[in-house]
């Protein structure tokens, strides 16, 4: 159509019963608006028919490692007033940047002769040289031999170390019968050649370990000399990358909705006092919002989906909508979007406003809440309402810490708080000794075919994209959870988790995950889809009681 640029993706459907959304998507918390779903859906139906390239996400049998891919779909507005649609694909899809139906990146580094790929192929140069450097034998052959003549060095000193000592034993023998032998001006001779005969002795003993010392320095002189050559090519190398780095950072260049341009590297320094990630700018909501300033379209929705087999490490299924991530867009986002009418952040809002909370048993240790789903258990940034703050409020006289556990915001169910010191200590101990008997139930978002079972792999934070967690076998901690079916319905299964842990979102990523159940739980926005609620509820907790020493039990039926 005049007036539309080559990106510009008409609808294939009539969409006039569709309203615009009154406001742009809040990209790190949102549920996809309907024209979005519709973008997203034809992109889609592109992605299973098209021919334009081949790469393998891991969805039909090919050859070579299976990659999943993040997708963005970026609802616009023309000059003429008519609604379409950008896509793009985070990063680089099958080994280019240019394709047919995706909108450029902000900068081509794969550009033939550019200067990126150029200077790339200098540093993969010298790290051949590095690799080549560090496989030759010189540097073993070397320390080797100077291992040998350490060997003979610490043998000959240590052989004169003993004569010597056997001399002094003789000198100190031959003094003890003199004494008794001779006259006092023969003893004073005898004294004398005797300490010229030590004398000698250490002279020859510093000789010897000169001698060994100026050996052995060779030889680590010449290791050191094959070290340097590869030190300073890694120092080349480092030098040529932190360039081309910046080379880089100058070519990206981002655009907002009032036509300001600002750098990559102002915006993480005001954002963040930190040099931008590797890959920042290459996500698909940077590249899409770019290419609609500079073509004059209207952004006025945005949606990001998966395509293709999860990582090994994270979380992500198949066509499921995600919102964009933090360490790398947040920053470069917040810029982008000023101008716009943006959703409003709801880590902003206090989702527990207007609502309370039951208490399930008190006495003068401890009280017992059913704590409602998207409800804090302590302040947190933004939002300082949580069952913390209200049972202060409610309870003044309580004395010492109040916090023994946690839910997340999400979670509802059983939360235990102390109202004085020591009962809070023994509790707290329970948790730390793993005694605590806690069971969840949950729904999940497919058959389970297992009945029960024993899920075990270990977890940390994504440091790209918190608070979410991902699966580390180097720097994660252990997580285990116990889980047992309850009922299969509808395509869903309701069951039962028994956390031998208490990892931050374990029973989330114990059931997404592949190496878990594979099955998120119903209503997980960050592992699955979005839905009325998360559908995870702490329904049972046992423990020693601290003034009675005995087993009590709490119990809350699940609310779904």
């Amino acid at each position: 159509m005049s007036g539309s640029p080559i990106f510009f993706h008409d609808f294939n459907q009539d969409i006039s019963h569709i309203a615009k959304p009154e406001k742009f998507t809040f990209p790190f918390s949102y549920t996809p608006h309907a024209l979005s779903i519709l973008a997203a859906e034809e992109l889609q139906q592109y992605l299973e028919a098209q021919t334009d390239f081949v790469h393998n996400f891991g969805l039909h049998p090919m050859e070579g490692q299976p990659i999943g891919k993040m997708f963005g779909v970026l609802v616009v507005e023309n000059t003429e007033g008519k609604l379409g649609y950008l896509a793009a694909t985070s990063g680089k899809l099958a080994n280019s940047n240019q394709h047919r139906y995706f909108v450029p990146p902000i900068f081509d580094m794969l550009t033939k002769d550019s200067f990126f790929l150029k200077e790339e192929e200098t540093i993969n140069a010298l790290n051949r040289q590095i690799k080549q450097l560090q496989l030759q034998e010189h540097i073993p052959t070397l320390q080797k031999q100077a291992q040998q003549q350490q060997e003979i060095s610490d043998a000959e000193l240590k052989a004169k170390r003993d004569a010597m000592k056997v001399a002094k034993a003789g000198r100190k023998s031959i003094r003890e019968r003199a004494k008794s032998q001779l006259n006092p001006i023969e003893y004073t001779a005898l004294e004398q050649d005797l300490i010229k005969q030590s004398y000698r002795d250490q002279h020859e003993y510093a000789v010897l370990k000169d001698h060994w010392k100026n050996q052995l320095q060779t030889f680590q002189k010449a290791i050191d000399q094959e070290k340097e050559k590869i030190e300073e090519l890694k120092r080349l190398r480092k030098q040529k990358s932190s360039t081309l780095q910046q080379q880089l950072f100058e070519r990206y260049q981002f655009l907002n909705a009032k036509g300001e341009r600002r750098s990559v590297l102002d915006i993480f320094e005001e954002s963040s006092q930190m040099l931008p990630p590797a890959g920042a700018g290459e996500c698909a909501a940077p590249k899409l919002l770019q290419y609609a300033y500079e073509h004059q379209l209207q952004p006025i929705a945005l949606a990001e989906f998966w395509w293709g087999v999860s990582p090994n490490s994270e979380v992500r299924k198949h066509k499921l909508f995600y919102p964009s991530c933090k360490s790398k867009c947040e920053p470069i986002l917040t810029h982008m979007l000023k101008g716009l009418s943006v959703e409003t952040n709801p880590l902003l809002e206090n989702p527990a406003k207007g609502r309370s909370f039951d208490i399930l048993f008190e006495d003068e240790d401890i009280i017992v809440v059913n704590k409602p789903e998207e409800f804090l258990s302590v302040p947190g940034i933004h939002v300082k309402d949580s069952v913390y703050t209200r049972i202060c409020t409610m309870r003044p006289e309580i004395t010492g810490p109040v916090i023994i556990h946690r839910l997340d915001m999400s979670t509802s169910g059983i939360l235990v708080l102390a109202k004085n010191k020591d009962a809070h200590k023994f509790i707290q101990d329970q948790f730390i000794r793993h005694t605590v008997e806690k069971r969840y139930t949950a729904l999940l978002d497919g058959l389970v075919e297992t009945e029960e079972g024993l899920i075990d792999f270990p977890l940390r934070v994504d440091l790209d994209d918190r608070p979410r967690q991902m699966v580390c076998y180097q720097y994660g901690k252990p997580a285990q959870t116990r889980f047992k079916v309850v009922e299969r319905k509808q395509g869903q299964t309701k069951i039962h988790f028994f956390p031998l842990t208490g990892r931050t979102h374990q029973l989330r990523m114990h059931a997404a995950h592949h190496l878990g159940l594979n099955y998120p739980i119903v209503g997980d926005d960050l592992y699955g889809q979005r839905a009325n609620r998360l559908h995870l509820h702490a329904g049972k907790i046992t423990f020693i009681h601290p003034s009675s020493k005995e087993k009590v039990t709490f119990t809350v039926a699940d609310p779904f």
